[in-house]
């Protein structure tokens, strides 16, 4: 992306015309957009992906946990996912997705019951296209780690996964070819 298409797209002249270009980046977590509209402008996206990681660990626990919630559960079904995130997770969009067998869908279930009644927040890591069978030994791992550091680790996978989905949008119609 251009820096010309960058300040038209992430420094909009309104809180509401950024909100809406950056929601899908962060599955629209509302408290934490609000503060990086209040952040603006941003010169690069490196600058912005750096404001929002800050951001993201220096709020409030509540609105951290928020951001994190935001997301959907690992392996959760099509129909609860955003477009970014069924591709994401495997999903195409104009085909019916390819069942996991029943035991890993039961296991992501009763992993992320787990993970949530643990730790009080959703799992939310980055998943890049590997499959949900792939991310179940992590995600078993992390419920012997410490509250604090899944909540940092959750929070730098919430900005990770926005920088992926940054590189992966159209170009701006103001761009030329």
């Amino acid at each position: 992306m251009s820096p010309s298409a960058w300040g038209s797209v992430l420094d909009a002249p309104t809180d509401e015309a950024y909100v809406a270009a950056i929601a899908p980046l962060f599955e629209g977590a509302p408290r934490f957009l609000a503060h990086l509209a209040a952040a603006r402008p941003f010169e690069t996206p490196d600058a912005f992906f750096a404001q929002a990681r800050a951001r993201a660990h220096d709020m409030a626990e509540d609105e951290q946990i928020e951001l994190l919630d935001a997301h959907p559960r690992l392996g959760a079904r099509p129909g609860q996912l955003s477009a970014m995130s069924l591709a994401e997770q495997g999903y195409d969009d104009d085909a019916e997705p390819v069942a996991d067998p029943i035991d890993v869908a039961s296991e992501l279930e009763r992993l992320n019951a787990d993970y949530e009644a643990r730790f009080g927040f959703r799992y939310c890591v980055f998943v890049a296209g590997r499959t949900r069978e792939v991310l179940l030994p992590d995600m078993a791992a992390a419920l012997g780690e410490e509250r604090d550091a899944e909540l940092h680790r959750g929070l730098d996978a919430v900005i990770d996964i926005a920088v992926d989905r940054f590189s992966t949008l159209p170009p701006n119609d103001e761009e030329t070819t």
